[in-house]
């Protein structure tokens, strides 16, 4: 079902699901829509299926407490958990994690070296922001942002006088690249991102 939800978007997680499903010929969603920073919800068989966050399910008016216990784990290991809803009620819960670029540490420390301040921007939760900011050596990280105050939180930076270069992917960091001084965009993300940056990273 998460599968079926997925196959219509655009974004890295859902990639990754439809990727790690492993069946036969995968059934077309009858109805696709994502909804920004939240998750998406697909028709099948007549039925709604929702995937994403857990201000999504708050807005459908659908309890997670079932994998609460879960997902607060899942989320202290620094793994992003969307809960997966199907007949109006949630039926699981699925983690993912962003495996950390090689080199990754190394470049934010010699960012570090040549005295840049360097900060994560994310819409994941806080327990896995926390995690990877911690693991990578971030100076600050801003969890839970929602794709249109990605771009407020850049603007907010520049009145602070600060000269901001960001680097991003996808359909919700195209604002903010707009927004900011120089906008780095990793080639295997969205047109849209790509579009938006003044520097094209060919490789991801």
């Amino acid at each position: 079902l998460a599968a079926i939800a997925e196959r219509g978007s655009e974004h890295p997680l859902a990639r990754s699901i439809y990727k790690a499903w492993q069946g036969e010929k995968l059934p077309e969603a009858q109805e696709f829509k994502a909804i920004s920073g939240k998750g998406v919800e697909a028709k099948y068989e007549d039925e709604y299926i929702f995937i994403g966050n857990e201000e999504l399910f708050q807005d459908k008016h659908i309890d997670t407490a079932p994998f609460k216990e879960a997902s607060e784990k899942l989320q202290e290991e620094a793994k992003t958990v969307v809960f997966l809803g199907y007949k109006n009620k949630v039926i699981g819960a699925i983690a993912l994690r962003d495996t950390l670029k090689e080199y990754a540490k190394e470049a934010i420390a010699e960012l570090k070296r040549m005295k840049k301040e360097v900060l994560m921007i994310t819409g994941d939760n806080e327990k896995t922001a926390k995690a990877i900011a911690k693991e990578l050596g971030m100076d600050t990280y801003f969890a839970k942002v929602l794709p249109q105050d990605k771009e407020k939180l850049i603007g907010d930076l520049q009145k602070q006088g600060k000269i901001v270069a960001m680097v991003g992917d996808g359909i919700n960091d195209a604002p903010a690249l707009a927004k900011s001084n120089l906008g780095i965009a990793v080639g295997s993300g969205t047109d849209v991102a790509i579009e938006t940056g003044e520097i094209i990273l060919i490789k991801d």
